[in-house]
């Protein structure tokens, strides 16, 4: 758990626990786990694997249709967990914005960790990165070659860390992520053009992006969060309303 820094004390979720390969590691270390199972077969055969760790309390639920904030109550928690690849991204974009977890070591899709990570100009750079940009400090721990699972999956995967941190922006997220969700809708298209979609005549979107020193003729894949947030501003004294 040294990727993680779990200890003794700590409270810890893992979602998708299987048959516990990464909750008895998780349990040893002496902390408090929640392993969160949607199999109820799996779930009771991994009752079996851990029932000798007091300090291990099994859910069988779905992960994505988790209350977070009522599962996990007042107390602050880390998720360590190999996330099921089908709902890796959903589900945390959902933890970053309603759970009160502070930090996260999650196994994912290679494609989905560079998705996560990676910063304006990167060929995975898209809306996903811009919203883990907006609420979590995230990097890339290292690579896990397919090999190394049995029964191997056509895919190679990564260790993601993501820890989390106030907005280091200040501006309405609702304004903020309806103007990066429409400048990644078109990708080959323009800001200019996206501001046109929320609204905005073609000389008012120039002017808006002009007036922040950004060229019109600029994509979203060439803008990180900081440029994203002095766009909706702008549109926002312009009486704009997302």
């Amino acid at each position: 758990m040294a990727d993680a820094g779990i200890r003794g004390g700590d409270r810890v979720v893992e979602v998708g626990a299987g048959l516990g390969s990464l909750t008895i590691p998780l349990a040893e270390t002496g902390a408090e786990v929640l392993a969160i199972e949607v199999d109820r077969g799996l779930s009771r055969a991994l009752g079996e694997v851990v029932g000798s760790y007091p300090n291990v309390r099994i859910d069988v639920s779905d992960a994505m249709r988790t209350d977070w904030a009522t599962a996990l109550g007042a107390e602050r928690w880390s998720m360590v967990s190999n996330l099921p690849y089908n709902v890796s991204v959903p589900l945390l974009l959902d933890q970053l914005e309603t759970a009160p977890i502070d930090r996260y070591v999650v196994m994912v899709q290679r494609e989905v960790g560079d998705r996560l990570v990676t910063g304006p100009g990167e060929e995975a750079y898209g809306a996903v990165s811009v919203r883990v940009a907006y609420r979590a400090d995230a990097r890339m721990l290292r690579r896990v070659p397919a090999d190394v699972f049995w029964p191997r999956p056509k895919v190679d995967s990564v260790l993601v860390r993501l820890d989390l941190r106030p907005p280091t922006v200040a501006v309405d997220p609702g304004a903020l992520f309806a103007v990066v969700d429409e400048g990644f809708a078109e990708r080959r298209k323009t800001m200019a053009n996206a501001l046109k979609r929320l609204g905005r005549d073609a000389a008012d979107a120039a002017e808006i992006l002009r007036s922040i020193d950004l060229d019109p003729g600029v994509r979203a894949e060439r803008l990180g969060l900081d440029e994203f947030a002095r766009i909706a501003g702008a549109m926002l004294e312009r009486g704009w309303t997302p």
